[in-house]
């Protein structure tokens, strides 16, 4: 077998390159370790910055995001018992975000890619990179019983943290940077609707907890919980009992609660790779970089791994152009860093490290000044709508 591009990955990044590289006439196979069923059925957050939705719809793929996806113009951050909005358009020149499930986004692209002219394999195995350092790589697999091999001119490594893309990288070819934070995330996923109609993001002295939505009947809701925990430690009205006691009276009197549809906990980490191409090997998405959830940048940043990636395969397969391989690199880990800092940054300020009194006065203070001085404003909101691309 012969294409162009083999992309490792049916993520929404996966399908988002396949996509865009089909539009632009550029012959790529994608290669998914599980089923499509099992794609399309996990659970992630759902804020889209404004480049994601543009991304959507210049794909044509964006109408039942512009349909349900519900904008939010706005922020909250709640701390000493009371919440404060944070005004996204009137302090970033009208940029807003949109709250739509990564599910929803998934199974968009899905249908998009079914109904184009590629091929993908899904539950495929043992697959493995090869010769990524010469002009001739190649990608073996084995798929329903059948041993596979593709020749092509680029690999695109969009298959996670965990994915066989990075580990093939020689460990003397790449510099990585990591923070492991003390403490993870338990989430709830429940048919009620949300108690605001914009994420909250709380600190208290009991710890951290965000509210949000997947749409106006169903919420999603974290809480800073100790990485030891288990889901099966915590039942329903636990979780209930202690999100309510992390929020402001105005949120947690009138909370509607319910049975979880999907409970789970989730570890935060910062992660980068340096750099994001190996010879004809290019990493994007979680496969280079990982954020905390805090701020919601996850499938934004894959995303825009992806706009500087199209970029550079253009220039590559219409030019010739090899530096463009390397100036996806570049380009891409420039906007990753500020990214990175921005999560880091909301992440220390809304979670408990420890149980230091001093500490959390420093936060709070930090609290009172961005959520009651312009330039504060102005600083998150521009991060957390996202940054230029």
């Amino acid at each position: 077998m012969r294409t162009q591009v083999v992309i490792i990955g049916a993520g929404p990044a996966g399908l988002l390159l396949g996509c865009l590289l089909d539009k632009h006439g550029i012959d790529n196979v994608v290669l998914e370790r599980q089923t499509a069923d099992y794609v399309l059925a996990r659970i992630r957050a759902g804020i889209l910055e404004q480049t994601t939705v543009d991304l959507m719809h210049r794909l044509e793929a964006g109408d039942r995001l512009s349909a349900e996806g519900i904008i939010h113009h706005g922020v909250n951050i709640a701390f000493d018992k009371k919440m404060e909005a944070i005004p996204l358009g009137a302090s970033t020149g009208g940029k807003v975000v949109t709250a739509y499930g990564q599910t929803e986004v998934t199974k968009d692209l899905y249908d998009l890619r079914i109904a184009g002219p590629s091929q993908t394999f899904y539950q495929a195995e043992d697959v493995s990179p090869a010769d990524f350092d010469t002009d001739s790589p190649s990608v073996s697999f084995r798929h329903q019983g059948t041993e596979h091999h593709i020749d092509c001119d680029i690999i695109v490594g969009c298959d996670g943290y965990h994915g066989v893309s990075r580990a093939s990288v020689p460990e003397a070819a790449i510099t990585t940077y990591e923070k492991l934070y003390p403490f993870g995330w338990l989430g709830l996923l429940a048919d009620t609707p949300p108690v605001a109609h914009e994420v909250v993001y709380a600190n208290d002295v009991r710890g951290f907890a965000l509210c949000s939505m997947r749409s106006m009947t169903r919420s999603r809701y974290y809480i800073q919980c100790d990485t030891t925990d288990t889901v099966d430690g915590w039942s329903d009205d636990a979780f209930w009992d202690e999100l309510r006691r992390r929020l402001p009276a105005e949120l947690a009197e009138p909370m509607i609660t319910g049975p979880s549809i999907e409970k789970s906990i989730a570890p935060l980490r910062s992660f980068v790779a340096e750099p994001m191409r190996f010879g004809r090997l290019l990493l994007a998405g979680d496969a280079a970089h990982v954020v905390p959830p805090t701020g919601a940048k996850g499938l934004n940043l894959a995303f825009s791994d992806i706009h500087y990636l199209i970029e550079a395969l253009s220039a590559f397969f219409a030019d010739k152009d090899d530096s463009a391989l390397s100036e996806y690199s570049r380009r891409a880990l420039a906007r990753i860093w500020k990214t990175e800092r921005f999560s880091w940054y909301l992440t220390n300020l809304t979670h408990r490290f420890n149980d230091d009194p001093f500490e959390q006065k420093m936060k709070e203070a930090e609290l009172a000044y961005i959520t009651t001085s312009e330039a504060g404003r102005i600083s998150l909101a521009e991060n957390y709508v996202g940054l230029p691309l």
